[in-house]
This record gives structure tokens, C-alpha cells and sequence, in this order.
């Protein structure tokens, strides 16, 4: 089973303009509304790939219903901790004249010590039968920056580890098998700029001797970057023909390199599948919703380079 949890879902608002003008009014030509969030991009991804997942988050409020009746509808497994506070809700922009895509975000609310506790138990019950765990999406308002290094040191199998700040820096030590921030959180986690290709694979060799077994990172249609203590690597991601809705990509990447990995891929290989995941995700308006028909075919065109 591939365990994809995390605290901070979303319950997703997704329009789409002919073209959109900030400063005045704009009419939207379709609006949606769907479960999203890093940990339901992960979990959606993960059951499309096939084979026994479970989505783990904490969902309260007026969309816990519409949530859990679209996991119910398209069948895919969850356990869902029920909180007082509401799911928050993000609203996606897209604008089709000008090819940009504008994301709203709202931060996680703050969760309950005891509710904190219900997840971590449920957390522990679920990763003690998983083949692989992706951990992934920002801590709420208030929680421990350590909450994720607690959740890691009861995860008995390997781990993929999705998120950012001090969180990550204080699982390091932990080994876990796989990071995965993007450029920009990486910078953000470091405070210091990556200019250059070279300052971005010494800050992730800095990840390296610090614990992190494998360092993956993404920065949108450019190539991603992975490094381990047996080497540095880049890979370049299959052409975009049509380009839909890009959010979600990264989350649909970490989960296809747990997926991956709990089949028994190895982590060059699982980071190949998630390349072509991501770009079939980026052909779906909804994240997540990948179509995995000759994935793995497209997985073994990903050019790997090794770069040192």
C-alpha cells in the first residue's frame, strides 16, 4: 500500500477566463470546484497508478461532505481525521489568452492538540502497513515545526518527503530516502539564493551530508535535478504539447517516486515515472486525475544526464 498523508488539503475552486484583467471585473467562462491540495493531488496520482493506496488527511467543516463524496465517487481509498476547523478553500486562475495561471491560496487553520494526536496515531497505524509513505504539504498555523520529524521516526518504511522550512531541515537526521523540495522552496529553506545550476546541486549535496539518502528537485517545465552520495543527475522532461492546468505536477511527481519505490523501482527510475505522471497531469484541468495508459512507456523516454 502507498500511504500518501498530510495535514493541509484543499478544497479546490478552479476558473477558467477567456482573459483575465486584474483591477476589473471578470466574468468566467467554466467554474469547478474539486478536492486538492498537495496530499489530494499525492493520494489521487498514487490510486491512478494502480494497485493498493490510501489517502490520509484531516478534513473539517462544510467540505468535508463534497470531499468524501468525490473520493467515494471515483473509489479511492481515505481515512479522513475530522476537525473543527474548516478545509480550507484555494481558488485557481486560468487565464487561456494570456497562458498564465494565478493560485490563491489560503493557509492551513489551525488544528486542536488532540486532533494533532488523532492524526499521528492514525498515521502510525497506516505507515506500519505501507510498502512507502509520501509525507507532503505546509504544517498548519501552530503546529510544531517537529510534528513531521515525529511522524518520520514511527514511518518503518521508505519515505518521500514533500514540503519545506524547518520541517524538513529537522528530519534530516532521520535518513529519510527521498526530498522533494522545488527551487523556489529550497531557497526558501536555506534563505539564500540559487542562481545558478551549480549553487543548486551544492545545496542539495549540503541536504546530502546532512541525512537526506536522495535529494530531488523541481522548478516547473525546466529540468529536474537529482542528487545522491553516488552521484548528481539531470532530467529533462518530456515536451508539454497541451498544457491544461499545471498545479499539482510536483505533488503527482513525489507520489509516482513513492509508488515507484514500493514497487521496486529504484529511485532514478521512480523519478523517471514521475516526470511522465507530471506531464499527464498537466494535461487534466483537475489535479491529480492522471491517466496512466503507457506511462511507463513514456517514463523510460525521461533523458537522464549525469552531470558530475
Amino acid at each position: 500500500m502507498i500511504l500518501s498523508a498530510g495535514l493541509t488539503p484543499a478544497w479546490q475552486q478552479i476558473l477558467v477566463f477567456d482573459a483575465f484583467r486584474y483591477g476589473e471585473v471578470n466574468r468566467a467562462r467554466e467554474a469547478h470546484w474539486c478536492a486538492s491540495g498537495k496530499v489530494f493531488n499525492a493520494g489521487m496520482a498514487a490510486h491512478r497508478l494502480g494497485g493498493p493506496s490510501l489517502t490520509l488527511a484531516t478534513v473539517g467543516g462544510p467540505p468535508l461532505e463534497l470531499i468524501e463524496r468525490e473520493f467515494h465517487a471515483m473509489d479511492v481509498p481515505h481515512r479522513f481525521v475530522v476537525t473543527r476547523a474548516a478545509t480550507r478553500v484555494c481558488t485557481t486562475i486560468l487565464d487561456r489568452a494570456g497562458g498564465k495561471i494565478t493560485e490563491l491560496v489560503e493557509n492551513g487553520r489551525p488544528l486542536s492538540t488532540g486532533e494533532l494526536d488523532a492524526f499521528r496515531r492514525a498515521y502510525t497505524e497506516e505507515a506500519a502497513r505501507a510498502e512507502a509513505v509520501v509525507l507532503i504539504g505546509s504544517l498548519p498555523a501552530g503546529t510544531p515545526a517537529t510534528y513531521y520529524g515525529d511522524l518520520v521516526a514511527v514511518t518503518p518504511c521508505p519515505a518521500v518527503l514533500d514540503f519545506r522550512g524547518e520541517g524538513l531541515l529537522s528530519v534530516l537526521n532521520r535518513e529519510p530516502l527521498v526530498v522533494k523540495p522545488n527551487r523556489e522552496e529550497l531557497v526558501q529553506t536555506l534563505g539564500r539564493p540559487l542562481p545558478t545550476d551549480h549553487d543548486l546541486c551544492e545545496a542539495m549535496r549540503w541536504l546530502n551530508e546532512r541525512g537526506a539518502r536522495w535529494v530531488v528537485v523541481t522548478q516547473g517545465a525546466g529540468p529536474v535535478f537529482v542528487t545522491s552520495h553516488r552521484g548528481a543527475w539531470r532530467l529533462w522532461p518530456p515536451p508539454a504539447e497541451h498544457v491544461v492546468n499545471p498545479i499539482g505536477c510536483g505533488d503527482v511527481l513525489a507520489a509516482s517516486i513513492a509508488w515507484g519505490v514500493g514497487h521496486g523501482s529504484d529511485v532514478l527510475d521512480a523519478v523517471r515515472l514521475g516526470m511522465a505522471a507530471a506531464a499527464s497531469n498537466l494535461r487534466q484541468l483537475f489535479p491529480g486525475r492522471i491517466d496512466p495508459v503507457g506511462m511507463h512507456e513514456q517514463a523510460k523516454g525521461v533523458c537522464l544526464e549525469a552531470i558530475e
